[in-house]
């Protein structure tokens, strides 16, 4: 169960990454543009490369790689030592969430246009925390008994 689970997120990653996680205008009469991960790390490439480069790791490939590695381990083509660095790969992911909810929150409160949140904040987010909890459970399934 953990592996099929594991393995359905390699397609909802992606789908995640196109998918719009925000909706925002300048003026409440306006139609709003929809902000992907994808959109947004375009925009953010022409503006600063190095924050970019940042985000790209933190969106991208940081959960993408923590998947993969995963499923390395859940089919034994990777030793077990490996679940440690992708915690740390599934918290870093998690800190992409967190900096897009602050960027809805300010942009909320500055009230000089209209943020929404999308559906695919929502997908992206319970992409993140379902990874977080098959590596925890992948982790326990893996030690002894005596060991928990």
């Amino acid at each position: 169960m953990l592996r099929a689970a594991n393995l359905s997120l390699l397609l909802l990653f992606p789908v995640s990454w196109f998918a719009p996680l925000l909706r925002a205008g300048l003026l409440p009469f306006f139609d709003l543009d929809e902000v992907s991960v994808v959109t947004g790390l375009q925009a953010l490439w022409e503006k600063d490369v190095a924050l970019a480069l940042l985000v790209t790791f933190l969106a991208i490939f940081a959960p993408y790689l923590k998947t993969i590695g995963l499923a390395l381990v859940q089919f034994r083509l990777a030793s077990p030592r490996l679940l440690g660095a992708l915690h740390l790969l599934g918290r870093l992911a998690m800190a992409d969430v967190f900096l897009i909810a602050l960027y809805i929150v300010i942009a909320k409160g500055v009230g000089v246009g209209r943020v929404e949140t999308a559906w695919g904040l929502y997908l992206f987010t319970g992409c993140v925390l379902a990874s977080l909890a098959i590596s925890h459970l992948t982790d326990r399934a893996r030690r002894p008994v005596s060991a928990r």
